[in-house]
């Protein structure tokens, strides 16, 4: 299928590693045009040198209103089609063991630059009649993961958001959704990997066995294969889908509405 991404302008977050490169790299292979966020530049800089001419980045941590500013300036002149939010999560944890100022911090680095650069770039897409917002979160947004307190609480908040947004936009042509991914084999998932380990006195590698053995399909999920997903809610073929949250789990949620 063409997704009928040539051409187009996304800018992607999280974009070094994980589902983000994955993504980013997906449009790319689309034809589209992505401006890559993220901290480490090192990796920003290798798809820069694969995809000269489509890939540009802007370095610096997300939770930085300068960076805003950056991405801003990076679209000041082009049309923007569609953003990608995403990035790691915060700390494990259970309810008990937590600080304010973990949560503090949790509040920070997980909803409020995503509502942050929302409100700076969407009124964009509003005046064009069209765009695509994907926000990849977590399937604890379904069903809470034990130890995982912050991440269960904050993620939960961005869908809150999101569906709110998504039903104030609608009309417009910009549509908003989150994709809410289980286990992937991603450096994302290592410190779930080890708080399994810690919990049940496994190894790391016994672990992540554990887990991959858990999802109903008896693997941890592909990165590539969550970019697909994406992709294709990031594309014009995707228009009358707005206000989800799909997961990404390999049958993992219990629910009859997974």
């Amino acid at each position: 299928m063409d997704l009928g991404l040539a051409d187009q302008r996304f800018v992607v977050c999280g974009a070094s590693s994980g589902f983000g490169r994955a993504i980013a790299v997906r449009l790319l292979e689309e034809g589209a045009t992505v401006i890559a966020i993220a901290r480490r530049e090192a990796k920003l800089k290798e798809l820069k040198k694969k995809y000269p001419e489509t890939a540009d980045y802007i370095t610096g941590d997300l939770q930085k209103t300068t960076i805003h500013d950056q991405i801003e300036r990076a679209i000041s002149s082009n049309p923007l089609h569609g953003i990608v939010f995403n990035a790691g999560g915060p700390p494990t944890g259970s309810v008990l063991s937590t600080s304010m100022k973990q949560w503090d911090e949790a509040y920070q680095s997980v909803i409020r630059w995503k509502i942050d650069l929302a409100l700076r770039l969407v009124p964009r897409l509003v005046s064009r009649n069209y765009g695509r917002l994907l926000f990849i979160e977590s399937q604890s947004v379904k069903q809470p993961i034990e130890n995982l307190v912050l991440s269960n609480s904050m993620r939960m908040a961005v869908v809150g958001f999101a569906k709110t947004l998504s039903r104030e936009i609608a009309s417009k042509g910009v549509t908003v959704n989150i994709i809410a991914p289980g286990s992937h084999d991603s450096p994302a998932i290592e410190r779930v990997v080890k708080s399994v380990a810690e919990r049940d006195n496994l190894s790391m590698n016994d672990a992540r066995e554990q887990m991959a053995k858990s999802v109903p399909v008896g693997r941890m999920g592909k990165t590539e294969e969550l970019a697909s997903l994406a992709a294709w809610i990031l594309s014009g073929h995707a228009g009358f889908v707005t206000g989800q949250t799909i997961s990404h789990d390999g049958g993992n949620i219990n629910f009859v509405f997974g």
